[in-house]
């Protein structure tokens, strides 16, 4: 799934290729991904896009007051196009789920892979409305999310410290695999409740979010579109590496799989050398 910093770096991108360029075609081919029916996605067309900005993991293409508001989610993705091909696209069982033509040729595809259809595409007014914004906590790179507005979020929560990172409505743009790097990076157990932390864990880890999201937000800076989910794998250091070394101890990484998901750490750098166990017995190894 993208976070926040490969939509940051998207963002980017887009910026530099679609501001100034008018919309002349947005075609959808799977309907269901349109979460708005007014206005239609028809309106688009013919507006010139004045800004690309972000919400969490939400990009937002401002056409003269028209906003076209994506949500990748686990699957999707944009594919930016030199040069759109000639016609209309088929509808079918393929992954492309929406079109975006410019008046240059150009334009962008929305795909999404897999079976489970989650990608989200809104054409709105108001994109503060749409509830998915709407319910977002802060941004962790913003200048004003200092360590004491971290640690206030933190205080009012009693769960266990990966969950709490992942909850868009606390904190926007962190998903599972940042989570993982953040938590490494700070040297803590994802199953640590946010209650015990003390105030030095509790700085080392806003340390550790705001390191590891600026470290990878410079990483992607200036990536082509298309190989930013490349980009992202090759920076991670423990999500999705399991079995591998742990690059700062050399502990072999392990995993807990949930039903849908699943995380990596190394026992030597944030458990104290202990297993965790898989996430359906909830306890530790003894």
């Amino acid at each position: 799934m993208p976070e926040l910093p490969e939509v940051e770096a998207l963002r980017a991108f887009l910026t530099d290729h679609l501001v100034g360029r008018e919309i002349v075609r947005v075609l959808p081919v799977a309907v269901s991904v349109l979460k708005t029916y007014y206005p239609p996605v028809s309106a688009l067309e013919g507006r010139t896009v004045t800004d690309v900005t972000r919400h969490g993991k939400f990009v937002d293409l401002d056409a003269d007051g028209l906003h076209l508001v994506t949500h990748l989610a686990r699957a999707g993705w944009l594919h930016w196009k030199d040069r759109l091909p000639d016609g209309p696209p088929r509808p079918g069982k393929g992954p492309l789920a929406v079109r975006v033509a410019l008046e240059t040729g150009e334009g962008f595809d929305l795909t999404e892979a897999g079976t489970q259809k989650r990608l989200a595409v809104y054409v709105t007014e108001a994109p503060a409305q749409i509830p998915g914004i709407a319910r977002l906590g802060p941004d962790p790179l913003a200048p004003d999310f200092d360590e004491d507005r971290f640690a206030g979020l933190l205080s009012g929560e009693r769960r266990q410290i990966k969950g709490a990172l992942r909850d868009q409505s606390l904190i926007a743009g962190v998903g599972n695999a940042y989570s993982d790097e953040i938590l490494h990076a700070a040297r803590m157990s994802p199953f640590k409740l946010t209650s015990s932390l003390t105030k030095e864990e509790t700085h080392g880890l806003y340390v550790a979010l705001r390191t590891t999201l600026t470290e990878a937000v410079e990483r992607s800076r200036g990536v082509a579109a298309g190989r930013l989910k490349a980009e992202k794998k090759s920076g991670l250091r423990v999500h999705g590496r399991a079995g591998e070394p742990c690059p700062v101890c050399g502990d072999t990484i392990r995993e807990v799989s949930f039903s849908d998901s699943s995380l990596q750490y190394c026992p030597t750098c944030q458990t104290g050398g202990k297993l965790l166990a898989d996430r359906r017995m909830s306890r530790l190894l003894k």
